[in-house]
């Protein structure tokens, strides 16, 4: 490749030339960077002072404080996890814990938090709040449809009257002024679930007019209720008459009876899109899901009104009889007793089949998951140790929907499930080095900045002069997840280095005990309250 074509690339990565500074805090020198962009890879230096780039191009030697020798490996923006349920870590009252070093292990510098409805929308007290006690990664958070309804109603099968449909979006527009990203619905969910989908438009249009997405795990990933196809377009019509961009959460043909419906799935949001409507969605790498008993395998009328008047269900006969009736449908759906694995740690339970669990104590399959499902939490307001990892999917659905360039990556990284600690290097060494699924270049633009893109995360996602400094670098031999089914809680190797920030989260492979993670809130939009 001749000197004209190399400073071509350089020149579309770095964007305009800037004169060098006498002294730099890092120079990240010799890696083969990709810049988060679809643009081919160069070998050269990124030159970091304080939290900004200030240079992305060939090598020209910058004097720096720090140099870190990146030969031989990958230089990229820090990942952008899509979906992350992180708050067993970043509301620890430990503050190792709150490193979030599950992801940053991963390379991850930055989790979108708040999905599938659980958004608080008291944003600015909850960024307040997490902005003291010091994070690893930084924060993208939304404002969750679940949270909202259950402060208003409760958990209730029911819908608003007019004045708590009021209140509900007065809490919508409270999260959006506060610096919420979007909403986000979990309708598979109760109490979500209850809800019809004139009042999800309804709250989703106080997002939307403040310029949010709308966010979700849609209200049917199988055949439950309305299947699969029509939840996705359930989702596209909410997006539409609420004017705002959709956004699908870890998309997925879920069950034995939906396994080779990606294609359909695909035509579904393709259609939207050549509509001109703003669809996109993000996806994990992993054949099975991370849910819990009572979501996967309880009809959800049997939540209504919530966990004491599930127990009381469970104690009148005739219901049980129901309960039960239905609860062998969605097993079967599932995949059956063998493919339901039994994840939330210290429990007697931990680490078997639902079927291991069956023999154990003798029972039916449906009676071990009441048997669980009967053990309250210390709150007394749930069942206790119900997750699961549920094996439901297909290769091909899964290779085919990882293709689309309009899918990104998410860890959907919850308790238990070996998502949370090994998606992005699982993507990157089952999907780009042994399946070649997609290509490398794709792997780091749909896991920084297309990311970046669809969340409008500003001045981050990329290795760009004057953009935020969240820097990975990797080996691409090395880098590999470590965790599996049956030990969740492994770190991620092969990450030599991690800046968030422009601060070394990691390096040389290992925490610095630096929390450089910011809550990164949206400026308030037009009309809201001065704060």
């Amino acid at each position: 490749m001749n000197r004209l074509v190399l400073s071509t690339l350089a020149l579309a990565i770095a964007g305009p030339a800037v004169s060098a500074p006498a002294n730099v805090d890092v120079v990240i020198r010799g890696g083969t960077i990709y810049s988060g962009a679809d643009a081919a890879p160069i070998t050269g230096d990124v030159e970091i002072s304080g939290d900004r780039i200030v240079y992305v191009g060939p090598s020209r030697r910058t004097p720096a404080a720090r140099v870190i020798d990146a030969k031989g490996q990958i230089v990229a923006p820090g990942f952008i996890d899509a979906h992350t349920h992180p708050d067993t870590y970043i509301r620890s009252t430990d503050a190792t814990q709150r490193l979030n070093l599950p992801w940053l292990a991963q390379g991850v510098s930055t989790v979108v938090m708040g999905v599938d409805g659980g958004g608080t929308p008291d944003v600015a007290a909850d960024a307040r709040s997490l902005t003291a006690a010091k994070v690893g990664t930084n924060l993208i958070p939304f404002v969750g449809f679940g949270a909202i309804r259950s402060r208003v109603l409760g958990q209730d099968d029911r819908a608003p009257t007019p004045a708590e449909l009021a209140q509900e979006k007065a809490l919508a527009a409270k999260g959006m002024c506060e610096g919420a990203y979007g909403l986000s619905t979990g309708l598979f969910y109760a109490p979500q679930s209850f809800a019809k989908t004139d009042e999800v438009i309804a709250v989703a249009r106080e997002a939307g007019s403040r310029g949010g997405i709308y966010d979700t795990h849609q209200r049917d990933e199988s055949n439950y209720t309305i299947g699969l196809i029509n939840s996705t377009k359930e989702a596209i019509e909410i997006g539409r008459e609420a004017k705002m961009p959709v956004h699908f959460a870890h998309l997925k043909a879920l069950g034995v009876d939906l396994q080779g419906q990606a294609p359909q799935l695909i035509a579904t949001i393709e259609a939207a899109r050549a509509a001109g409507q703003n669809v996109t969605a993000d996806q994990y790498p992993w054949l099975a899901s991370g849910s819990s008993v009572d979501a996967s395998l309880l009809p959800r009328w049997a939540s209504d009104g919530g966990y004491a008047k599930l127990i009381a269900r469970f104690d009148d006969p005739a219901t049980l009889v129901r309960i039960k009736r239905e609860m062998v449908e969605n097993l079967r759906r599932r995949g059956g007793k063998e493919s339901i694995l039994l994840t939330s740690a210290d429990q007697p339970w931990t680490g078997k089949t639902l079927g291991q669990m069956a023999t154990q104590w003798g029972v039916d399959p449906v009676d071990a998951a009441i048997r669980i499902l009967r053990v309250a939490n210390p709150e007394g307001t749930g069942p206790a140790g119900v997750g699961i990892a549920s094996f439901n999917m297909a290769d091909r659905d899964v290779d085919l929907l990882m293709k689309q360039p309009w899918i990104v990556t998410s860890s959907d990284g919850s308790d238990g499930h070996p998502r949370q600690y090994a998606t992005f290097p699982r993507k990157y060494q089952t999907y780009v080095r042994e399946r070649k699924v997609i290509t490398l270049r794709d792997f780091v633009r749909r896991s920084t900045g297309l990311t970046a893109d669809i969340y409008r995360i500003d001045h981050r996602g990329y290795l760009r002069t004057g953009y935020f400094a969240d820097v990975v670098v990797f080996d691409p031999v090395k880098y590999a997840p470590r965790a599996d089914y049956i030990h969740p809680r492994v770190p991620s190797v092969g990450v030599t280095t991690l800046l968030v920030n422009g601060q070394l989260a990691l390096a040389n492979g290992a925490t610095t005990g630096a929390a450089p993670g910011r809550v990164l809130l949206r400026p308030a939009p037009a009309g809201c309250p001065a704060s």
